[in-house]
């Protein structure tokens, strides 16, 4: 029988034989084809709705999610971002000014390199 049918995920004319989504490589059987994938590294499921790419979506599992050890290795170490303005510097751990328990980087960490505005008064004038 080739009667020309209609594929519903990407809408091409196909006969009976490449009407299925991978006799044809259609393009958009992510929308229509509903799976769970799984995260090759930590064999968990990873849900995916309904449009969105399952690759794009374990991708980010991976980048965020992942409990596997070479995903944790990959992540960034140095996310205490400083608090002072215009300072892009991060740190690997948490430099909390005394008086007014900010996050700041090493070299803003004391109160008069950004400008503190903590209730204490600091210690001396040196720097």
């Amino acid at each position: 029988d080739f009667l020309p049918l209609k594929c519903d995920a990407c809408e091409q004319i196909f006969c009976t034989d490449h009407i299925a989504y991978a006799q044809h490589d259609c393009t958009s059987a992510y929308k229509k084809d509903v799976q769970v994938p799984v995260c090759p590294l930590c064999n968990t499921p990873v849900p995916v709705r309904r449009g969105e790419m399952p690759d794009v979506v374990v991708g980010e599992h991976i980048d965020r999610d992942c409990k596997s050890d070479p995903a944790q290795r990959k992540r960034k170490i140095f996310t205490n971002k400083c608090l002072k303005p215009g300072c892009k510097q991060k740190e690997m751990m948490k430099v909390i000014c005394d008086q007014c328990h900010k996050n700041y980087c090493l070299k803003h960490r004391h109160p008069l390199d950004h400008d503190c505005s903590g209730t204490g008064r600091p210690l001396s004038k040196a720097g």
